[in-house]
């Protein structure tokens, strides 16, 4: 069985979010794709993250509608930074010898992989699958094979789909009062009002 998955800090959770999973899904032909909230992410320390509860609510309501997609808190659930090498490790020892894991990533975290902790470790638990990420162009494969010998064997790279929504704009628009329906589910966007997320 082979099955997707999406981190993420999902701050909030968007439609850009669903239509990667989605496109992912379809185009590997893939069982099931875990939705996975980042509990600290270790590359973003310095910024503020929304409340976890928040965040887990958000991606179950977005997901609601998917059979395909699941909400996994493994990352919340364990303590201290979350490593996506940690993840990947957790997830395999669940599985069966048959299943194969997809780590789903945007250009600009696939050109950021030799920051992560353990990428060559890594790469030999899971493929990855890159998606492009507007403002952001393919890194070279060959110079991140330079660093993480075997590297460009392990990638799969999807030429779309190619959405121009990001996380910080959501969360600029609530602040300015203004629609943010045509970016999150209706759900995302209801629960987001109802609870003066993003306000300040």
């Amino acid at each position: 069985m082979n099955i997707g998955v999406l981190g993420g800090t999902f701050d909030p959770v968007h439609k850009g979010h669903i239509m990667v999973a989605e496109e992912a899904r379809a185009r590997l032909d893939l069982a099931e794709v875990l939705g996975v909230p980042a509990g600290q992410p270790p590359l973003k320390e310095d910024s503020p993250i929304l409340a976890v509860e928040h965040r887990v609510q958000m991606v179950r309501l977005a997901i609601a509608d998917y059979p395909y997609y699941k909400l996994s808190t493994i990352e919340i659930d364990r303590p201290g930074p979350s490593f996506t090498v940690d993840t990947i490790v957790e997830l395999r020892d669940k599985l069966g010898d048959g299943d194969e894991l997809f780590f789903i990533v945007g250009w600009d975290s696939l050109a950021q992989l030799p920051k992560w902790k353990e990428p060559s470790r890594l790469i030999k638990m899971c493929r990855l699958v890159a998606v492009p990420r507007p403002g952001y162009s393919l890194p070279g494969l060959n110079s991140l094979d330079a660093v993480i010998p075997g590297l460009s064997r392990r990638v799969i790279l999807l030429d779309r789909p190619e959405i121009d929504i990001n996380a910080t704009e959501i969360r600029e628009r609530v602040a300015q009062g203004l629609s943010i329906r045509h970016l999150v589910p209706e759900p995302v966007a209801e629960y987001i009002r109802q609870h003066k997320l993003y306000l300040t």
